[in-house]
Parts: structure tokens; sequence; C-alpha cells
């Protein structure tokens, strides 16, 4: 490669670092899995990351050749009209994606019925090493490469028209294993911590479209791609720093004292050190050789190594720098919902205002410590029941509850949670603790099941409740009837969980004896 293509890739690779963790919505986090970014709110982030990942995946030794070929096959190129051209590609894109959704089903609920499971250090561990393994096989080490029967067979599958199309595209991703294989694993794993097949679906099809894109270029458009080359090497050493990025994120959740070392070296550092740093050994990992070179070359295996590795410091240091915090505003002190939390946020900023800013905020402060009394006097939330199927062995003490409540024509609350849910814990943390949601809640029988570790009992609850992932808040009316809706699935914020309480109609409840 030409010095000035690498000092370019270089260049890239350290303001892409620096620049695109800012741009994420929640800023830059270390936590590298589909569900922290779906459950922050970062749907499209994470289906970009996804759609990026099938584009670069198309341009693999594996795919990219194939791809003038495969249209051929199905006739896209030598279609009549645009339209037909744009139907044919559609029909093979289509097929891929079909099948890549139905895996992403079957990793969503694999995910779910093995979510307890991913709570076990080792377990942890053991996907880290995975990840390092598809990452080797990204590097060269070996190949992911099917059967060569069965590889002919399933080449020979379709043909020309709409149907063959379909069923090329179908075992495209098959086909091209070698390359797909460890990327689709690891988005595949990904995918499954969010538990949600209709998810776990459309990222999948998201990640068909990527693949895609060249086929409709090429189908569609008539676009002559470059020419196959060394560069499609270069796009697998992306991925596999990529593999391992995930393996380094896997590690930190598996052994918590991983990320509080990094992060207390990046506080010293502060913001700016950190984020100059992380671009300095980006832009020097990539001139060593953690992209051009190759560890099938020679000597080149050390330098290469050693760029991989100094671009893979740089992405751990970058994701742990600090997050840039602007000086708080009055109405963002009053937006903190732990009271506790806001009225110290409050003192601290009073003593560092002056002139009319100083004075609003000691007049926040008051209401702030006069409504943290009223809180502390008040109605707390208190659950009736927290229950464990793996303590109580049987679904008893939750059914003695739910006839207490229907027997005194009370409504029933009951929150599925568990200690691995995030959004549960927010829930927990920020919804129960609001003064409006504890004095709602006095009117409910409120129970906890706790669904951290699986058990017979537990998913029977979850059958008659239907219970399709965690945090999930399942409402009984009075008479002792499953309310459809309201249902609470995911985080809400006070006022919007409040509003589904509500809609728990007060009943005079009447029975025939």
């Amino acid at each position: 490669m030409k010095r000035s293509t690498v000092l370019i890739l270089a260049i890239l690779a350290a303001v892409g670092l620096v620049v695109v963790p800012s741009l994420i919505p929640t800023g830059p986090t270390s936590a590298l899995d589909a569900s922290s970014l779906l459950g922050s709110g970062q749907l499209f982030f994470a289906a970009g990351v996804i759609f990026l990942g099938g584009l670069l995946t198309s341009l693999t030794p594996c795919v990219y050749p194939l791809i003038p070929i495969t249209v051929g096959v199905f006739g896209a190129r030598q279609a009549d009209s645009r339209g037909r051209a744009l139907l044919l590609t559609s029909a093979y894109v289509f097929g891929m994606g079909a099948v890549f959704s139905a895996l992403g089903v079957f990793a969503a609920l694999s995910g779910r019925a093995f979510g307890s499971v991913l709570g076990n250090t080792w377990v942890i561990v053991g996907l880290a090493v995975f990840m390092v393994v598809l990452a080797t096989s990204m590097f060269g080490a070996f190949e992911l490469a099917l059967p060569s029967g069965l590889a002919m067979k399933l080449n020979g599958v379709g043909g020309g028209g709409l149907v063959g199309a379909l069923l090329m595209g179908s075992v495209a991703g098959f086909l091209a294993a070698p390359c797909t294989g460890p990327v689709l694993t690891g988005v595949l794993t990904w995918v499954s911590q969010t538990r949600d097949p209709v998810l776990g679906a459309l990222l999948l099809f998201v990640y068909a479209l990527g693949i895609g894109v060249p086929f409709f270029l090429i189908g569609v458009f008539t676009v002559r791609l470059p020419k196959s080359g060394v560069w499609m090497e270069w796009v697998k050493s992306v991925f596999g720093i990529a593999l391992l990025a995930l393996a380094v994120g896997y590690l930190r959740d598996g052994f918590p004292v991983i990320g509080e070392t990094v992060s207390s070296i990046t506080d010293k550092l502060g913001r700016i050190g950190a984020i100059t740093i992380a671009g300095v050994l980006a832009f020097i990992g990539v001139v060593v050789g953690a992209i051009h070179l190759s560890f099938k070359e020679g000597k080149q295996w050390i330098a290469k190594g050693l760029g991989v590795a100094a671009v893979l410091i740089a992405f751990v240091i970058r994701m742990a720098a600090p997050i840039a915090v602007p000086k708080p505003t009055v109405e963002d002190l009053l937006a903190e919902k732990d009271l506790n939390a806001q009225v110290v946020k409050l003192q601290d900023a009073v003593t560092k205002a002056d002139g009319v800013e100083k004075q609003q905020l000691q007049d926040a402060l008051i209401a702030a410590q006069k409504k943290l009394s009223e809180l502390k006097n008040g109605p707390e939330f208190v659950w009736a029941l927290t229950y464990s199927a793996e303590k109580s062995k049987s679904a008893d003490p939750f059914n003695e509850v739910l006839a207490k409540a229907k027997a005194d024509c009370r409504p029933v609350m009951i929150d599925f949670f568990a200690d691995w849910c995030a959004a549960c814990k927010e829930l927990d943390s920020h919804t129960y603790v609001s003064p409006e949601v504890r004095a709602e809640s006095e009117r409910f029988v409120t129970v906890k099941v706790d669904g951290t570790v699986d058990h017979d009992v537990l998913d029977a609850l979850y059958e008659r409740f239907g219970v399709q992932g965690l945090p999930t808040v399942a409402f009984v009316n009075p008479m002792g009837d499953v309310l459809d809706k309201p249902r609470v699935t995911g985080f809400l914020p006070p006022e919007k969980f409040l509003a589904e309480m509500r809609k728990v109609a007060v009943t005079t409840c009447s029975r025939t004896q």
C-alpha cells in the first residue's frame, strides 16, 4: 500500500475515533451490547452500525468478487427495464433478509431464554473468548467454510427469474460463510441481548440490506464497482479489530474491576487528554500496520500485532473518556428525578453562582428541600410481595396475594424484573421514587416477581401474564382479570408510568356468592 494511502487511513481512523462517539445520542459508552444501545433510545444508531456491518461484509473477499456473477445469474443486468432489474435485485436481497431475519428471531428468543446466564462471569468470559476466536478468523488464522459438497449444492439453488433470485438470496449468506460467518455470528450475539424477536428480525434484515447495497448498484444502476484486490483483506482487518473491541467490552462486564481501572485512568487524564491519546494511538496503530499488513506475511505479524493492539487500546480509552458536562441551568437541575441528588447539586450550584442566577438557585433549593421533607414524611412505595420462584419452588405465595386482592376488591400491579435488567433498575431508581407514583400505588396491591434465575414456575407465570421481555409491568383489575392494556414493557418516566396506572379504573366489585 502506498504511504499516502496509509496516512489517509490513519487520519480517518484517528478523526473517526475522536468525533464519532460524541455523535451518539447518549454520548460514548464502553458498554458494547445492543441492549444498552437500544435501551437508551439509540435504535437508529444501532441499526446504522449493523447496516454498516452488512455493507463492509459485502466488501470482503468471499462476497465482493462474486457480486457481478451473482447479479448476472439471476438476470438483473440483462433485464429489459430498470423496474424489472429492481424487482429481481430486491427479490435476491429479500431472500437473504428473510433467512437472516429468521436467525435474528432465533437469537433474540435464545437471548431471552438464557438471559439469566449472561449474568454469570464465566459465561461472559466465554463470549469474550468466542469473539477473539472470530477475530482471529478475520485476521486469516482459519476459515469457517462449508463442506465443498454442500457448497456446490447450495450454489445450484435458484437460477434466473424472480423465484430464482429469491432462492439464491436465501442461501447467499451460507455460501459466503468464511466471511459472513464471523461477522454474522458477532451481530447475532449482539442482537441476542435485546431479547426482542421483532427487533431481532428487523435488525438482521437491516444487516441484509447493508450486504445488498453493491447488488443494487450493479443490478439496478449498472454501476461498475472497483476491481477486487488486497483492499478486501483490509476490510477483514477492520472486522477483526471490531470483534476484539467487543471481546474487551464483554470482559469489562464480567470483571467490573477492569472497567473501574480504565475509568480511573481516563478520569486522571481528563476528557481532552484521554481523547487526544486515543486519537494519537489510533493514528500510530494504523500507520504501524493494523490494517494494511498481514499476519501471514513473514515478520509483518509483529508490526501488525503492535498496530492492532494500539488501535484496540485507543478504542478502550476513547470509550471510557469522561463525557463533557456543560454547566447545568436551573431547569437542568430541577429535572433531576432523585430529590436527594437534586438538593446536593443545587447546594453546589449556589456556591458557584452570583447575582440573579444565585437568587434563582436559592429559591429552587428551598423548594426542593421542602419537597424532600414532605416526601420523607409522606407515603412510601411498599411492595406487598417480592416473589422468587427459585426460593419458593411454587406459585402459592404469589397466588395467595392475588386471591386476597380479589377478595378485597383491589387491583394488582405486578413488576416482572431481573438483576441483569438495566431498564428494571431504572424503574426502581427513577420511577418508583416519584411521590405521585408512590401515592397512586396505595390503591394497588403491588408485587415484584424476580426473573433473575430461570425456573419452571417462573416460565408458567410468564405465559400466564404474557411476559415477552423484562421489565414488564402487568395489571390485574379488582375482579381478578389480567388486563391487556394498560401494560408497561420497558422503562417509563414517572409521568408516563403514572398515566398508565390511572388507566386501571376504580371498580365496584359485584360478585354472586
